[in-house]
């Protein structure tokens, strides 16, 4: 076996989930990724633990959404009895083809993950990872080899965590404390926002394997402005571009896109909370050096910052301050290396993607 597997697959029992002998673990995978669901669950048998490996299909998935009735959709009880049994879960993910969704109607897929919000809530308030394997569904969409993707996945994954994690701390210093946070780039995107009391989250490869964010939450009814996300996504297998949302009073009153529109008005349009921002967050790990067309790595990228629509973290909101619920979150990016500041109550603490405490910061 590939030992940056074996490494990655240390990383995810050792320093992500904290795996210890009285654990029940979850291991869910594609099998374009077993050989890591492997390596985990031989990590978890030399802790002493005790796996549940679960190996996933998106063809299966997509040929039942497509013969099912989406009023028919409740959350499975076997499945919330197994998540709450849980301790601790790893996500895998990988794909052959990362368009085999595509085909399913929008208003299927919605209806669908809102049967499945209690399992992922459930999932909350676990130990729980997710990751990525170098599958060649990924490494197509990148337009790079396997061998290329290969290579920028591990760069991105078995790397020093805890130097990230001290280099982000400057930035969570900078939000902790602070009231209003402005965002511009360019003349398509200038929003703001309360922070006033949320808590700002150091993502240095804990729940998410690449690590290499800052994140918080936004007051819901407080961010007012418009924002361009001038990077694509991709939302089951289809590509939305250039969405721009313009908010008043926390609420998107206005949307658009250049490609798949309808999918995102659909989005918007799951429940109430779909329509407010759910996070804030900074993207800072340089390694990953290049857009992919995958939101576990692209959000990461030291010169963009990411918002989410609709459910918001719950780390990130102290007991007793707003929470914007939903079905929804969906992150999109806005590309800040040209043109383009953060502004942290009234001083400028990124400019065209470099930050204050870096080399080459012009206030």
């Amino acid at each position: 076996m590939d030992p940056r597997i074996r490494t990655h697959a240390e990383i995810l029992v050792d320093h992500c989930t904290d795996i210890d002998p009285s654990d029940d673990v979850l291991i869910r995978a594609p099998p374009v990724a077993e050989d890591l669901a492997v390596a985990v669950a031989e990590e978890i048998g030399e802790v002493g633990a005790s796996p549940s490996i679960s190996l996933t299909s998106d063809r299966a998935t997509r040929a039942y959404l497509r013969a099912s009735d989406p009023a028919d959709f409740e959350t499975p009880e076997h499945l919330q009895a197994l998540m709450e049994a849980t301790d601790a879960f790893v996500l895998v993910k990988g794909s052959r083809n990362t368009a085999e969704m595509g085909d399913v109607p929008s208003e299927t897929l919605a209806a669908y993950q809102q049967s499945r919000q209690p399992l992922q809530e459930a999932r909350m308030g676990k130990r729980w990872v997710g990751t990525q394997f170098p599958a060649p569904g990924e490494a197509q969409k990148a337009e790079m080899s396997t061998e290329e993707y290969e290579e920028f996945v591990y760069d991105a994954v078995n790397r020093d965590w805890d130097a990230q994690r001290d280099h982000q701390q400057q930035m969570v210093e900078i939000f902790d404390p602070a009231d209003e946070v402005r965002v511009v780039s360019g003349d398509t995107t200038d929003l703001t926002m309360s922070v006033e009391g949320m808590k700002t989250v150091n993502d240095y490869g804990e729940k998410n394997l690449p690590g290499g964010e800052v994140f918080t939450a936004p007051v819901p009814d407080s961010v007012e402005g418009e924002v361009l996300f001038d990077k694509p996504l991709l939302r089951h297998g289809r590509e939305i571009q250039d969405a721009s949302l313009r908010f008043e009073e926390g609420e998107v009153v206005d949307h658009d896109a250049s490609k798949n529109a309808d999918l995102l008005a659909s989005i918007l349009d799951t429940d109430e909370g779909a329509r407010r921002l759910g996070e804030l967050g900074i993207g800072m790990n340089r390694d990953i050096d290049r857009f992919t067309y995958n939101m576990l790595f692209d959000e990461k990228m030291g010169d963009t910052v990411h918002m989410a629509i609709g459910k918001a973290i719950e780390e990130t909101v102290p007991e007793g301050r707003p929470l914007n619920e939903s079905a929804v979150h969906l992150d999109m990016i806005v590309d800040m290396s040209e043109d383009s500041y953060i502004e942290v109550d009234g001083e400028v603490v990124q400019r065209d993607g470099t930050f204050r405490f870096e080399d080459g910061f012009e206030g």
